[in-house]
């Protein structure tokens, strides 16, 4: 099974399309704003192509990763990569993969499921890594939640389409 790059190239806009819509002032950007302690003028005079560049790049590393959790087919493949002949498809080895591939290599590889999953990764890794950074930052529950929406959402669509088209 090989990663499918533009997919996951496709997927690493998901999190600027979603933080554009999340964090506008129109839905919740002037309430992050003040969870944040940002005003208008503390916003003028970024990089943004630094920001949108490298926020894209962490992007694709999230999607990356991703893909791990929401495919289950990539982890029978890590589980037997360390098997000699396994990259030949004539050894007993890749005979077993091959055939293990196209008897389940489609199963659970739906936009529901890759979302079910992604949304697990939300709730269970980036809600916990934000709620720890936010204590110590001394944020508010508010500042928490506003950024644990927008990851549980982002990563929820992440993993759908990832899950079902990659």
């Amino acid at each position: 099974m090989n990663m499918n790059f533009p997919i996951l190239l496709l997927a690493a806009l998901v999190p600027m399309i979603i933080g554009f819509i999340w964090y506008n002032p129109k839905t919740v950007g002037n309430a992050w704003m003040k969870a944040a302690g940002l005003d208008e003028e503390k916003m003028k005079g970024a990089n943004m192509l630094v920001i949108f560049g490298l926020s894209y790049f962490f992007s694709l590393l999230i999607a990356t990763v991703v893909q791990f959790m929401v495919i289950h087919q990539l982890s029978v493949f890590s589980i037997l990569a360390n098997q000699p002949g396994i990259q030949d498809p004539t050894s007993e080895i890749g005979k077993f993969y091959a055939d293990f591939m196209l008897k389940y290599g489609n199963e659970f590889r739906t936009f529901k499921h890759g979302a079910f999953h992604g949304t697990i990764c939300g709730i269970f890794f980036a809600t916990p890594i934000l709620g720890i950074s936010a204590l110590f930052e001394r944020r508010s529950a508010k500042y928490i939640l506003i950024h644990s929406g927008y990851w549980i959402i982002t990563l929820a669509l992440m993993g759908g389409v990832i899950c079902q088209f990659a």
